[in-house]
């Protein structure tokens, strides 16, 4: 005899039934949804503001952008090596100094922030106190004493600047200037004055070191001096040991080997002065240049 078996449903089929009628009632959903967008059934419009608002929330403007991520011809670290510190703004370097900004700001932006607060003064930026700077984002006690310590840097050098700018565009001032460094040498040194178009001193540098009657002079490092330093007028002078101040044929040689390596680079060639203990000879005083 044939039994008649109920029937049920594995646990399988359900599953699958409940999630085809999910699927339906979705789509259903999203049809009714896409009708109710507009009159017409299409998408709404996206205003400008919209977009704008879209783009800052994405990028959070410029100057959230790191320093390492510009162009490496913008980076303040890479146009130092490259044009020199002197091509540089202020919020340039002093970026460099405290080497990162905030999340909406880069290092540079944030320091133009900060000098425009302070009308792009760098001595008002130097009377700013910890405090003061660190209330700006980004700027924490560390930043604030480095900006602190470079200003202060700044006002020490125009102070020692003006102290050792002595004018020396006369013999006696040169011999003045020189006569401490070699009045108790028994052996001769050469020096070069290195001076600006006011003829005040810049540098001076000893050229070299030699023996109780002569010392070697390269005219191509007096040269170089010079341009290093951007000097326009230049001196020679050296010592006699013997105290005799008539300068010997050598001397007249190299005065001469000066003054034309000076002419080709169109620097001023003031004077070669010979330094005894009590008296000197001047080339341009007796005529000699």
């Amino acid at each position: 005899m044939w039994r008649v078996k109920e029937f049920y449903e594995p646990e399988d089929f359900k599953n699958e039934t409940s999630k085809a009628g999910n699927i339906e009632n979705k789509e259903q959903n999203e049809a009714h949804n896409t009708e109710s967008l507009s009159p017409s059934g299409s998408l709404p419009t996206v205003g400008k503001s919209d977009v704008d608002n879209i783009g800052v929330c994405a990028s959070g403007g410029r100057g959230s952008f790191p320093i390492t991520s510009w162009a490496e011809d913008d980076r303040p670290r890479e146009k130092l090596t490259r044009i020199g510190a002197e091509n540089l703004s202020n919020a340039e370097l002093l970026a460099i100094l405290i080497g990162s900004g905030n999340t909406n700001e880069s290092a540079v932006d944030l320091m133009k922030r900060i000098l425009k607060d302070c009308d792009n003064n760098l001595g008002t930026l130097g009377r700013k106190s910890i405090s003061e700077l660190s209330q700006y984002n980004g700027i924490g006690e560390a930043k604030a004493i480095s900006i602190l310590a470079a200003c202060e840097l700044g006002k020490r050098r125009e102070h020692e600047d003006k102290l050792e700018r002595l004018d020396l565009s006369t013999p006696d001032s040169i011999y003045a200037h020189l006569l401490p460094k070699i009045r108790d040498l028994d052996v001769e040194e050469a020096y070069v004055v290195l001076m600006n178009n006011n003829y005040k001193h810049i540098k001076t540098v000893r050229l070299s070191h030699g023996g109780i009657t002569e010392t070697a002079v390269d005219v191509r490092l007096i040269i170089k001096e010079a341009v290093l330093c951007n000097a326009t007028v230049v001196a020679i002078a050296h010592n006699h040991p013997s105290g005799n101040i008539q300068p010997s044929g050598y001397d007249d040689q190299i005065t001469q080997q000066v003054k034309r390596a000076c002419d080709a680079m169109r620097l001023h060639f003031l004077d070669h002065i010979i330094v005894t203990d009590g008296a000197y000879f001047s080339y341009r005083e007796s005529g000699k240049l």
